[in-house]
């Protein structure tokens, strides 16, 4: 791991350009939010969903082949399917600043481009309870280049990984050319993040302890998946994310990013990708860091290599940061003694 140093301030905010905003509602009813990853003058964007059980929106745009190559924001949210119109709220909030793609020569009459990708959470609250487009709309206004928040915020409000509270976590890498590479995440997957023989992450970290024996023993997961008022059969989860980059790449190379973070994701949750799961990993570059240097296609394997390891880095953290929501318990409290 000593090969990707951290950034400055290890997160997605440390990429020029990133903007991260966050709303969440967190009370007796709700345990939800969003989050949105803010670039408002546009950066290259792409996709990978490799979940079996996606909830989406806007990601045909951003195939390579396809028309736009910038998106303006990209929003993860609570809510399951409903949840994706929190999007609506950052569109509102990007359209009503000029920003998006011109479609007339008149100012002002833009479309942001906007993709979307949701957690089922609604367990966690009471039916009904969801994230809609004013949710969309504070996190936007909200949004900053300071805001480094870990756990129980934004989209990992009422996320679960595995037996344990689930949540957003970031990270970020600076490589020997100057590349920065970073990744948010929202971990609430049907698999687990630690491992329930060590209490460890499947992903290292250093500086973290083993738990003692007997708190490993008596944390080893029940049968269900745990929500705020017990446990449940329902299985739907998934892990979202964006990673990016302020280097100028074009939408196929982007796609080769977004490929990698789901090598980290499969190094922090196992088993990932599953029919239940509707990971999805986003990439975004700014281009603030100017062109790739030669041969371009090493320093693109190189920024991948970073991506899978933030990704990592990010979903460990997440779980690492969060914080019990009802009978949902947390890492540090099922391993006090592995607490840093």
């Amino acid at each position: 791991m000593a090969e990707f140093p951290v950034g400055r301030r290890n997160a997605i905010v440390d990429v020029d350009g990133i903007r991260v905003g966050h709303e969440q509602r967190l009370d007796e009813h709700w345990a939800t939010g969003t989050s949105v990853v803010l670039v408002p003058e546009g950066a290259t964007a792409a996709v990978d969903v490799r979940g079996g059980g996606p909830g989406t929106r806007e990601t045909d745009v951003l195939e390579p082949t396809h028309l736009v190559s910038q998106a303006h924001a990209i929003v993860l949210s609570g809510g399951s399917a409903y949840g994706l119109a929190s999007a609506d709220g950052v569109m509102n909030w990007l359209g009503e600043r000029g920003h998006g793609v011109p479609v007339s020569q008149r100012p002002g009459e833009v479309v942001p481009v906007v993709p979307a990708a949701v957690v089922f959470d609604p367990p966690m609250s009471d039916w009904g309870n969801r994230p809609d487009a004013g949710f969309g709309y504070r996190a936007a206004e909200a949004a900053s280049r300071t805001e480094t928040r870990e756990g129980n915020v934004g989209a990992g409000t009422g996320a679960v990984a595995g037996s344990l509270k689930g949540g957003v976590g970031t990270a970020s890498t600076v490589l020997d050319d100057g590349t920065v590479v970073g990744a948010l995440m929202v971990v609430n997957s049907s698999g687990e993040v630690i491992d329930p023989d060590t209490g460890l992450p499947w992903f290292p970290v250093p500086g973290l302890r083993a738990p003692d024996p007997a708190e490993v023993a008596a944390g080893r997961p029940a049968p269900g998946r745990p929500h705020r008022h017990g446990r449940s059969e329902r299985t739907l989860n998934t892990t979202v994310g964006v990673v990016a980059t302020d280097r100028i790449l074009t939408k196929a190379q982007c796609k080769r990013v977004a490929v990698a973070a789901h090598d980290g994701l499969a190094r922090a949750v196992r088993p990932a990708h599953a029919m239940f799961d509707g990971d999805t990993a986003f990439a975004l570059a700014t281009g603030t860091g100017g062109e790739l240097p030669e041969p371009w296609a090493v320093a693109l394997d190189r920024v991948c290599a970073a991506a899978a390891h933030v990704t990592a880095v990010a979903i460990v953290r997440a779980v690492l940061a969060a914080q019990p929501v009802g009978e949902v318990t947390s890492y540090t409290n099922r391993y006090p003694s592995a607490r840093e």
